[in-house]
């Protein structure tokens, strides 16, 4: 590809994040089921088949304990016990009717691992068929269900039954921030719901609702337990349980099991309400207050901020706005926008990463944004989700431009090019930063494969009368507008190239919409606050049919309404030459510095080809030249460019994407910012 001159002279103008806009009026739209998109592309086809034959069983063996420690924790639990710790014998050992042994293998939340795994994996299922992995996984259900079993009320949790068998739910002294039990349970439930759309089987299923079932016995309003979860997640997930028995109500007598659908829902909102609501002391329903760590320091939908542990509070964010879209509560609509737009306009890094504190893995105030950021690869997903879950209530593509820079960013950078090394912080400056095999905490790898497995999902949703093309991933989608049977067809070397051809086959010529997303990158929008800020790279280009048409983004896409026929092609070409980035001057951390990017691709510089990188000066002024290198890292888009050093003198460097750091020398430093 050819030279870029990037005239950037207005980076160097003093500017300030502005305040943030209105939310617009709400939209609702629905992703397409996963079993109606097929991928096929070239970026992300190699990478959901490696997830789905390797990641998967890649995880699987290792929460059965199958692998060798690379960490001092986990080697020296091995020596400890002997052996690998195993999720998977917490369960065997309640169903031969242990309890209160004070042993567990692996941290209490264990459980809640192999659960969302199973759910991720479920979804892979769905694009990637796998008699020999849904084998494996029914074997973990009969395990799961005979823990169940054991226990007459349908409780289930292997960490407080084994440890704190008298302080279920964390009461009596307990904490359910540790114990994880709600957690636990949401995730099962998750996974439950996950499972039977992969599968149409029931057998998890059945556990999720005995356990969900005794959860609304037990906890809800007076005289019930006051009792929230410890871990932000469950709420999605019980309303998911209330929705598909709401969507399929003849489920419910294939169950064999008593159902009240309307108890999941009630359930949802009693734990988004009830943080920040204690309860009387003398009244009987009094709990302890559990921080903004956990959300809890005041009402939810009081709340202006998004605070606290960044994946608890992303987690609960996406449930929140979840039940928005059932609900239509406009409280909740409403809290669901404070929250988003606190967290991208002030608290979002480059990399779609969350979390910039260690210290309880938390969100720093606005415009805390530190290179060495804390940044965990399941804050950087659960954000991801709470973005899309926002795209489907507002039809705004704003919010899919902030899942996209999680998608290709952050969430990519969690896992080894190999597919079974896993980071789980993604800091932008670093020496010595390695991923790991296994981890005391591996909680990234199971969220890694629930977004690896709904991710199809994600590329095109609808509405009664239309049709959005939310991400560019080739692909075909099969859906039904307005009686019409319709098929999308999507061709594209994205995020390489910029080119993207959509073939419309309609079973009879039809009038409706389809809504093409223009990112805010390739129109001059590096964030919608002004968080970051870049020069437009250059024309956004739309035909149809070989006709240019005007591009007029509205809400973030660009509509084309006429009556489509089969054989229509709508071909978008996005400019994805290297443009340089910086945040805005209220971001202290990072005042001054520039990154590049291309496209939705963050970049960085690594050691391996760039020996000096710390003393690294680059004139915004100079060329930047983007080439792709089939036989890099899989392939890539590299960026080079010239760049002096602390004493003056000129040399070249070499910028990878971001995601693909420390796949070559493990621990080799690497940066995003540079000085100008």
């Amino acid at each position: 590809m050819k030279n870029s001159t990037i005239a950037i002279w207005f980076l160097f103008l003093s500017q300030s994040c502005p305040a943030q806009s209105n939310p617009a009026d709400d939209h609702i739209i629905h992703p397409l089921p996963l079993d109606k998109v097929r991928v096929e592309d070239s970026f992300w086809s190699p990478r959901l088949r490696l997830w789905s034959s390797t990641t998967t069983y890649d995880v699987f063996d290792k929460l059965e304990g199958k692998y060798e420690p690379d960490r001092p924790d986990i080697i020296a639990e091995k020596a400890k016990l002997g052996r690998t710790r195993n999720a998977l014998l917490n369960f065997d050992l309640i169903a031969q009717g242990k309890k209160d042994t004070q042993t567990h293998d692996g941290p209490p939340w264990y459980d809640g691992l192999l659960y969302e795994s199973i759910r991720g994996a479920a979804d892979l299922l769905v694009q990637h068929p796998d008699p020999v992995l849904k084998k494996k996984i029914d074997g973990y259900i009969d395990r799961i269900a005979a823990a169940q079993d054991a226990d007459p009320d349908g409780y289930i949790n292997t960490y407080t039954t084994l440890m704190r068998p008298h302080q279920r739910w964390g009461t009596n002294g307990g904490d359910d921030k540790w114990q994880h039990d709600i957690y636990n349970s949401g995730m099962l439930i998750e996974a439950a719901v996950h499972y039977y759309k992969a599968t149409g089987e029931i057998s998890l299923l059945k556990v999720a609702v005995k356990l969900s079932n005794y959860i609304c016995r037990e906890i809800g309003p007076a005289p019930k337990l006051n009792v929230i979860p410890g871990h932000g997640g469950p709420e999605e997930a019980m309303l998911k349980l209330y929705q598909l028995f709401k969507d399929k109500p003849s489920l419910k007598t294939r169950m064999g099991i008593p159902i009240n659908e309307t108890d999941y829902l009630h359930m949802t909102r009693f734990w988004i309400e009830q943080r920040g609501n204690y309860g009387e002391k003398d009244g009987g329903h009094a709990r302890k207050n559990d921080s903004s760590y956990n959300q809890d320091h005041m009402p939810v939908l009081q709340q202006s901020t998004i605070e606290g542990h960044a994946v608890r509070a992303t987690l609960l964010a996406t449930g929140l706005t979840a039940t928005a879209l059932e609900t239509r509560d406009p409280d909740y609509v409403r809290t669901a926008h404070r929250y988003w737009d606190n967290m991208v306009g002030k608290r979002m890094f480059i990399t779609g990463g969350e979390g910039a504190i260690a210290n309880g893995e938390r969100f720093g105030a606005d415009y805390f944004l530190p290179e060495s950021a804390y940044l965990e690869t399941c804050a950087s997903i659960s954000a991801g989700f709470f973005s899309e879950r926002m795209n489907e209530l507002e039809a705004d593509g704003r919010y899919m431009d902030e899942f996209e820079r999680v998608a290709y960013n952050n969430f990519l950078s969690g896992i080894s090019l190999n597919g079974n090394r896993y980071f789980y912080e993604n800091p932008l400056i670093a020496k010595d930063h390695r991923r790991w095999q296994w981890h005391d905490c591996p909680c990234c790898p199971p969220m890694i494969l629930k977004m690896a497995g709904v991710l199809p999902r994600y590329i095109y949703a609808c509405d009664d009368e239309s049709v959005y093309i939310n991400l560019f991933i080739g692909s075909e989608a099969n859906l039904t507008l307005k009686g019409n049977r319709l098929r999308l067809k999507q061709t594209t070397a994205y995020p390489w190239k910029g080119g993207t051809k959509i073939q419309v086959t309609p079973a009879q010529p039809g009038t409706f919409s389809i809504h093409i997303r223009i990112p805010g990158w390739s129109q001059g929008q590096e964030n919608p606050y002004g968080l970051y800020y870049s020069q437009t790279p250059g024309p956004v280009t739309l035909m149809v049919n070989g006709k240019k048409i005007a591009v007029r983004s509205v809400r973030g896409y660009a509509s084309i309404q006429r009556t489509w026929k089969r054989g229509d092609i709508i071909e978008l070409t996005l400019p994805i030459q290297p443009r340089l980035v910086r945040a805005c001057d209220s971001v202290q951390t990072i005042k001054g510095r520039l990154a590049i990017a291309s496209g939705p691709v963050v970049y960085g510089f690594e050691a391996v080809d760039n020996p000096g990188l710390e003393d690294y000066h680059i004139d915004p002024a100079s060329p930047l030249t983007l080439t792709y290198k089939p036989g890099l890292l899989n392939g890539i888009n590299i960026v080079t460019g010239h760049a002096t050093d602390n004493m003056g003198q000129m040399t070249n460097f070499t910028a990878i994407p971001f995601y693909s750091l420390g796949n070559r020398q493990p621990g080799s430093a690497y940066r995003v910012f540079f000085n100008k």
